[in-house]
């Protein structure tokens, strides 16, 4: 148990310090493309890891988490839009709706179980894509541009690729800290039991409902943040971006990498969009290589890469 500790320890290090290292080696190469490549996946991954928290831990398999990063992303294009560039008041906006919108839907969706509150939950994502399809003011089906980024008032650029680098990966970093804290304290404990053996749970006096309710805001609010940054990534935020399928990857992310550890989701986001990304310029059928390969991860690899990881150390 202390040598697979360890190998999940070094890729977990060597992962951090990679994408720590990256805009270094942008800068000596002068590859541009890597860098706005990979400002992406961490963005991307910071959605994963907040899908981690209830899928992973708490063991609510939701379909519709992208919801929140075109909640996140219009919150920013919308007040942009409106003469608001202030980035205090966008992201702090952004995370407000979304943990709204998650209050709402959780209260609603965690009354059913199993595939009827993946199917809630699916179905609430749809409802939010329709709605950002009828936003006629905000560009409709065609999305919204953001032509100015959020303003920090000097303290940071992000027009600069380089330091919005760098603020993805500390909100990423700090929310992978965060969920650590949170599954190590009495709150995670409790919400692991709960996936484990509710009934048992609830028996001994624990309100499954309102824990669950709790976890399930967070991620909600977390993947807000994500989609701030990412319509400050592309400059556009559209109804695309909160469509099932892109709830569909995330989900994908969370198992390639791992579900329910910690590094896990932001090893299979590294490793999902750096294949889609590579295949893709191969191939126009690039989904018909990425599919089974995936699959033959899923089926042989129990745990995802990192539990793969530990048998072969066990082994």
């Amino acid at each position: 148990m202390k040598s697979q500790l360890n190998v999940s320890t070094l890729v977990a290090v060597l992962v951090v310090a990679g994408l720590v290292l990256l805009p270094v080696y942008s800068n000596l190469t002068g590859n541009i493309f890597i860098l706005t490549l990979f400002t992406r996946i961490v963005i991307l991954a910071l959605a994963a890891v907040s899908l981690n928290l209830i899928m992973g831990y708490g063991g609510m398999m939701s379909f519709g988490h992208a919801a929140y990063l075109g909640i996140g992303g219009y919150a920013v294009g919308i007040l942009a839009q409106e003469g608001i560039g202030s980035g205090w008041a966008q992201f702090a906006v952004a995370i407000a709706v979304s943990a709204l919108y998650a209050l709402v839907i959780g209260a609603l969706s965690l009354r059913t179980r199993g595939v009827y509150f993946i199917m809630i939950t699916l179905a609430f994502a749809q409802m939010a894509y329709y709605v950002a399809s009828g936003l006629a003011r905000y560009g409709g089906d065609d999305g919204l541009t953001v032509y100015k980024r959020s303003d920090f008032g000097g303290l940071i650029n992000l027009g600069n690729r380089v330091q919005f680098y760098y603020l993805c990966l500390f909100c990423l970093l700090a929310v992978v800290v965060l969920i650590w804290r949170i599954v190590n304290s009495r709150f995670g404990l409790v919400l692991q039991g709960l996936r484990s053996n509710e009934q048992r749970m609830q028996a001994i006096g624990f309100p499954s409902k309102r824990y669950k309710l709790a976890c399930f805001v967070i991620a909600g609010m977390l993947c807000g943040l994500s989609g701030a940054l990412l319509a400050n990534n592309t400059d556009f935020v559209s109804p695309a971006v909160m469509y099932w399928t892109r709830s569909g990857d995330l989900m994908v992310m969370v198992i390639l990498g791992g579900m329910g550890t910690l590094m896990g989701p932001v090893v299979g986001s590294v490793v999902f969009l750096v294949l889609e990304e590579v295949l893709s310029q191969l191939t126009e059928y690039w989904a018909l290589i990425m599919g089974p390969l995936l699959l033959l991860i899923v089926l042989f690899g129990r745990g995802g890469i990192m539990g793969m990881l530990g048998r072969l150390n066990r082994g």
